[in-house]
Formats: structure tokens, sequence, C-alpha cells
């Protein structure tokens, strides 16, 4: 036992004397070196606004820190001191507390892990569902593609919605603006068209600005009830952040979504809405005493949005051929469209659909005003199948519109202008359609095609809503190769038309019998 004893002394003597000799020859290597550390010092806080004094070297955007880890966007640069955002809340931050270079810019995580994840403009989860495990960071401010690596656009965007479907065609890759007054279903548009991405492999990100808690509580749960979260990304920057994060937002949630793009996949971005991000920018601008032009926005207030929607387009096969589309919200008050901000947007993207509140009134849902919106890529993203009804339709509706506003003085009219006032209500029933009940394709066209060859005509609303559901329930039972053909982006041939005609015509008969068996 002895033995033993002196053996594991020996042992231990031996990793004693091994250990400082380790020790010895590293603090002989080693040579102390002076590091040079800028710190700055808090000279004056207000709401979202900080100013600093004694960081002669920080960079324009720089990422600063604040005691508490709360962290600042360097926004000016003068001689004596810099003015900095706020990304965190300022109630902990006061003057003379001490400010630190990062060397860094703002960025974000990006990658797989965070499909399905409920995010803030900092990357930092939101959902409770754990750390967000992504491999790679970019930095929320990325040049737009050139021109030349760019594609037209040309495969289109379904969004389930009949109205904008066959009539202002939304194509992958493009900026198409959907703009209204409040509460006219602006948001609903925008997840249905999220909805109906499902089995498309289109990725989704949802950015939420300035918007209240409850409000974007009520959209995750929709979208989770839709089975959407699984391919979705929802960023949120609610109404009690700061105004440095809704600034923020749109630019880290499309490096979100540049990723999947760049990797050659779609995606559909959604900004709700840029009009309070134009705001939370002019407060941010009016703290930092910029010079107020038109409505007291600041004179770059059109280049922040362009260099973020410019940022959407569809990529060359050699660079992969992925697409970025965004469709980007705005809040118009009392319809007026040319005032700043939905101006500047309108000049921006690619086209517009615009939602009347008249129309929302009348229970015409999506309130969608055909005259008022477009789509500037059109019949080019647009299926075969729809060119060959949508032309009809468009013109057969924008009739009525003109001549229902003359009958309203109670002339007389003559035969052929009621029989288009008629057609032209038959049409706007058939393009009403209920909140989350996107449309295949293919039940659109039959639909469609129906109410431009005038089957629907004289028909009850009532009737021509059971009418339209039996039509789209005939369609999918019935008419498999037309189906499929129509989804391949094929011609409509004249036995296609045939086809879906006689299916329709034979389920509104059946439909008009069951009615006139019905005793009073």
């Amino acid at each position: 036992m002895t033995q033993a004893m002196d053996t594991n002394n020996r042992q231990l003597t031996d990793a004693l004397t091994n250990a400082f000799s380790v020790m010895d020859q590293a603090l002989e290597s080693h040579r102390a070196e002076p590091k040079a550390e800028e710190i700055g010092i808090v000279t004056y806080v207000s709401k979202s606004i900080v100013r600093v004094s004694g960081l002669p070297h920080v960079g324009v955007e720089e990422l600063i820190r604040f005691p508490g880890d709360a962290r600042g966007i360097v926004f000016d640069l003068a001689s004596e001191e810099i003015t900095a955002v706020l990304l965190d809340e300022q109630a902990k931050i006061e003057a003379g507390d001490e400010v630190r270079r990062t060397g860094q810019v703002i960025s974000v995580p990006v990658g797989e892990a965070l499909i399905g994840r409920v995010v803030d403009p900092l990357g930092r989860p939101l959902d409770g569902l754990g750390p967000i495990t992504a491999t790679d960071r970019r930095s929320i401010e990325q040049e737009s593609p050139a021109i030349m690596d760019r594609s037209p656009v040309t495969v289109p965007l379904q969004t389930g919605i009949r109205a904008i479907d066959a009539l202002i065609p939304i194509g992958r890759g493009q900026r198409e603006l959907i703009l209204g007054d409040r509460q006219t279903g602006k948001t609903a548009v925008a997840l249905d068209t999220i909805i109906n991405q499902k089995d498309s492999g289109v990725i989704c990100i949802y950015c939420a600005i300035a918007l209240e808690t409850s409000v974007v509580v009520k959209v995750i749960e929709d979208l989770r009830t839709y089975k959407a979260m699984d391919y979705t990304i929802v960023m949120m920057a609610a109404s009690e952040n700061s105004a440095g994060m809704h600034y923020v937002a749109p630019y880290a949630a499309t490096t979100m979504g540049e990723y999947f793009m760049e990797k050659g996949r779609d995606v559909l971005i959604v900004y709700d809405d840029l009009s309070r991000h134009a705001r939370a920018y002019r407060e941010i601008s009016l703290l930092m005493r910029r010079p107020p032009a038109r409505e007291a926005y600041p004179g770059d207030i059109f280049y922040i949005h362009s260099r973020l929607l410019e940022r959407a387009t569809h990529l060359r096969e050699e660079l992969g051929g992925g697409s970025l589309t965004a469709l980007p919200i705005v809040e118009t008050e009392s319809q007026n469209l040319s005032a700043y901000i939905p101006t500047n947007l309108i000049s921006i993207t690619d086209g517009q659909i615009y939602l009347s509140p008249k129309l929302f009134q009348e229970g015409v849902l999506p309130a969608v005003d055909v005259g008022k919106s477009v789509s500037r890529v059109g019949g080019k993203a647009q299926l075969a199948a729809y060119r060959a009804v949508a032309g009809d339709l468009h013109l057969s509706y924008s009739q009525f519109e003109e001549l229902e506003t003359f009958s309203r003085f109670g002339t007389r009219l003559d035969e052929n202008t009621r029989k288009t006032l008629e057609h032209g209500r038959c049409i706007r029933e058939v393009l009403k359609q209920s909140r989350y009940q996107p449309l295949p394709v293919h039940e659109q066209i039959a639909v469609l095609l129906a109410a431009t060859e005038g089957l629907l005509d004289g028909l009850s609303p009532g009737l021509i809503a059971e009418a339209k559901k039996a039509i789209e329930r005939a369609a999918t039972e019935r008419l498999g190769d037309v189906n499929r053909r129509i989804r391949a982006g094929e011609k409509l041939t004249d036995e296609d038309r045939k086809a879906i005609l006689d299916t329709a015509g034979e389920v509104i008969r059946s439909l008009t019998e069951q009615k006139s068996d019905v005793k009073p």
C-alpha cells in the first residue's frame, strides 16, 4: 500500500512539474500588446435618438452598444458628436453612459432554420420555440441586383383570388402595390396569397411594421390554422417597439428572402405596411432635425423605399433563376391616391391593386377596383387559359361600370344597355370571393368562362353563388384532362372550351330545375 502511495505521489509531482513548465513557456513567449478601443459618452437622450461624443472613427450605419447590451445604428456624423437611432428600449440609457463600437453593420440570421418562426428585426425569436440555429448572417443592407442579372417576369404567382389572377395578374419577381383606406381588406388579400402558396414551393415572409401586437397574433393564428406557417417566416416589429426597429424591419426581412432567392427558390414577401414605415422614418428624421419636405417627410423618403423594392426581382438562370416577389401595402386616407407616400410607391412598383371602400361597404369582397388597378407585367405572367377569358371579362366589366353610373339618373335604357348592365352585375357576383378561400386555377377558369359566355346571366345573386360552387366542384371532378392542360399553361382548345361550357351549362340547368320544383 505504501508503494502504491509513493507511485501516485511521483505521478502527481511529475504532472505538476509539466504544468508549471508549460506555464513558464507561455509567459516567456507572451508579449503584451496595447489594444486601442474607442469609448464614447452619451451626451443626450430622447425618444429613439441618442447623441454620443468621443467616437471619431465610427462609420455611418455602424452598430454601437450601450450599457445593458442595448444597440443602436449610427445615422449622422458631425465633428463633435454622432447621432444614433436606438433599436432597443432607451429607458436605462442616461447621459454619461459609455458607448462602444462593434465595427459591424446590423445583420440578421438567414437560412432554413427561420422557416416557421416568428422573429424580430434583429433575428431574435419571439415565438418561445427556442433559439434559432442559423449557420449564416447577412447585412440588412444589400445592393439590388444589376440590370444584366435580371430576367423578364414570365412565371405567374397565383393568388387564388379570381379578380386578381384574371384581371391584375402578378408574376414571380414583380412588385405589386396593395393600397386602400383603412379596413378595406388589404391584409386579407396578402394573407390569401400566402395561403395559396401551399404546395407551390414558394417561401413566404410576412413583415409586420408598427402593427398592434393583437393584430399580428391574429395573423399568425390564421397562418397556423391554414398550415401556412410551414413555409412562412413572420417578422414582427410591433407598435410598442422603437422607431428604429420599425425602420430596419423591411430591410431585414428582405435580406432573409434574398438568401432563398440566391439559392434558386421563389420567395413572396409582404410589407404590412410601408406607410407606417415612412412615418417611423419621418419621426427619426424630425428628431434628428433634418430638413422636412412635403408633408414633413425628409427629402430622401423616396430613396429609402426605392432601394428596398428594387431588391425584388427575377434572377437569370445562370444565377439560379430564383425570384423575390414583393407585395408592399400602403394605407390611403379618404381615398386620396395622390398623397405623397402612395404616389411615391405607385411610381416605384410594377402596378397596384386598389381596394375601394365603396365596394367594401356594398359587400363586394375582395373590394378590388378594377378600373384603378393595373399590372404592368400583364398577360406575360399569366397562364394561357386566363388570357383566353380575361380580355372579354375586363372589357365587359369596364363597360358595365361606366354604364352603371349613368343608369342611376333614371333615364330610359334600350335593350342592349340593359343586357350589358345585367351581364356586368353577373360578373361582379362572380368576382366575389370569401376570405381565406383561395381557388385553384382550373376552378377559376371554369366559372369565369361560364360568366363571360353569359351562362349565368339572368340568375339571382343567391343562385349565382350556388352555381359558382357547383361549377367549381364539377370542374374538379369531371374535367381532369382539361385541368391538367390548364395548369401546364397550355392554351384552351375549342374542345376544352366546349367541355367546360357543357359541364357548366349542365350544372346551371340542374340548379334552376331544382329551384323551380321548390314550392313557395
